[in-house]
């Protein structure tokens, strides 16, 4: 029998205005009030800390605590300097790829609303064969504007943060596309964890924390701060990782992880095996796919930062293949967004109550 499809037109509605709103490192407020008006029906109640990262929680009272977790923020540039006929340069906020940047549109943040402008590029026919790679260094923004004067007129000014324009859309039926797909589909999926729970009345014994944190394109900061607030005794970490069936992938430096089989766990020191091996089991016995990754030292996610924080906290990481990772046409798979979704889902529901996952002798 085929298993009952979880993306319904309403979250999937959801989802297109959540990943079309801009929500760049340190600026993730605008995308923040969207998630949390759609999980607000889901939830008990909720708190946002200094920095923006929210969280949503069932059974506030309950002593143990469960994460699940994502991140909100997308990487972006900031204006970093002007010329005097008006042309803008600027510096990284996140992980950005300035090789994709030329001739790509932009908004830039302002005070007073959104500027556009466009990442200017020379003809081929002009250009000297050295100069035809992009850098940081020869990538500009040209708004328009014909003079510095002209440009801090539209209140642009040193600072202001800069985001691609490009929007969601969907890719023979089955493959969602866009930029911040890492990891606004991870808030997408963990609220629909939370929609699941609620619209099949799951009264859980334990305190889950919806927490979609900020800051992770710029060291995990997000993570870090609200895993001490927080003091989880489990988390479940969800992000994207390389899909590697793309041509210029080594896949004895990536892997072999294929989008559509499936959700990815990883293995490394941050990973708490107990919990890992929890998340397989429950995976084999509802017949949900999955593949797995060596992470290494470092998993790159927010699983590290919870991992290490308050004396160390069990956590896991479930990830989401994905192509073209930092540029605007970032790919996944419909099937691995819902198993996903299934599994998260399915592993809160094995959780028993004060469970331990520590190493015991």
């Amino acid at each position: 029998m085929a298993k009952k499809k979880i993306i319904t037109k309403k979250s999937e509605g959801f989802l297109e205005k959540y990943l079309n709103n801009p929500s760049p490192t340190g600026f993730e407020s605008a995308g923040q009030k969207i998630w949390l008006d759609y999980i607000k029906n889901y939830i008990d109640d909720y708190f946002v800390d200094t920095y923006g990262t929210v969280v949503g929680v069932i059974n506030p009272k309950a002593p143990y605590k469960v994460v699940i977790e994502a991140h909100a923020d997308e990487i972006s540039y900031f204006v970093h300097y002007i010329t005097k006929d008006g042309f803008i340069y600027l510096r990284k906020n996140g992980g950005s790829d300035h090789q994709i940047a030329p001739s790509k549109r932009v908004n830039i943040h302002t005070a007073s609303g959104m500027v556009k402008a466009v990442f200017g590029w020379p003809a081929i026919h002009t250009r000297r064969p050295k100069e035809e790679s992009p850098t940081l260094k020869n990538i500009f923004l040209d708004c328009g504007c014909t003079t510095k004067k002209e440009v801090e007129q539209l209140g642009i000014h040193v600072g202001c943060v800069v985001t691609y324009e490009d929007q969601f859309m969907v890719l023979n039926k089955d493959k969602y596309v866009g930029r911040a797909l890492d990891n606004r589909m991870g808030g997408f999926m963990i609220a629909e964890v939370v929609r699941k729970l609620k619209e099949n009345s799951i009264k859980l014994p334990f305190g889950l924390y919806i927490v979609n944190a900020v800051q992770e394109e710029v060291g995990l900061r997000g993570a870090q701060m609200i895993a001490e607030r927080i003091k989880p005794d489990v988390a479940i970490i969800t992000d994207v990782c390389h899909d590697t069936q793309t041509p210029m992938i080594n896949k004895i430096v990536q892997g072999d992880l294929k989008m559509g089989d499936g959700p990815v766990l990883s293995y490394g020191p941050a990973v708490q095996n107990n919990l890992l091996n929890k998340v397989i089991d429950v995976a084999q016995k509802n017949e949900i796919p999955f593949q797995r990754l060596a992470a290494s030292r470092a998993t790159g996610t927010d699983t590290d930062a919870f991992a290490y924080s308050n004396e160390g906290v069990a956590s896991c990481l479930i990830s989401l293949p994905l192509r073209y990772m930092h540029t605007t046409v970032e790919t996944v798979h419909k099937s691995d967004v819902e198993n996903v979704i299934r599994l998260i889902y399915e592993v809160l529901l094995s959780i028993e109550k004060n469970e331990d996952f520590r190493y015991l002798s």
